[in-house]
């Protein structure tokens, strides 16, 4: 089994996933339009542009994602109770991905030390997402 991350954004899908792939060094292996599904020839212009779906993979990470779409006038939500989080295995690159990461965001706790990391930091990047990247303690 694999547990996957899904985002929701406001328009804005494109642009994250480009900026996380940038950031994480992975590449976008999908990016699918609304406007290029089946059944979709009815929706106006701009949803058309919009992401239906995304997946970013990065080493054996992946992320996925769209732009918000109901079927009611329902606004977006915003991504609420939950982060994402990096686990890597050195302090480096958790200051390195951090710092990428958080850039034009605002930093919730200072990457550094704490009790059971080596390195521990949290932070809501520039499109709304929660964030934290560790990296433990060896064994």
């Amino acid at each position: 089994m694999k547990l996957e991350a899904y985002l929701f954004f406001n328009n804005q899908a494109a642009e994250a996933f480009d900026f996380y792939a940038k950031c994480l060094g992975g590449k976008i292996a999908m990016k699918v339009a609304y406007g290029e599904m089946p059944g979709t020839e009815q929706m106006p212009p701009e949803v058309k542009k919009q992401i239906a779906h995304v997946r970013l993979e990065a080493g054996d990470a992946v992320l996925l994602g769209s732009d918000f779409c109901s079927p009611t006038p329902e606004p977006y939500p915003g991504i609420h109770g939950c982060a994402v989080a990096l686990g890597v295995d050195k302090p480096e690159e958790a200051e390195r991905l951090f710092a990428a990461l958080s850039k034009g965001g605002e930093v919730e706790m200072p990457i550094g030390e704490t009790s059971w990391s080596l390195r521990f930091g949290m932070f809501t990047d520039r499109y709304g997402v929660h964030w934290m990247v560790n990296c433990n303690r060896p064994q």
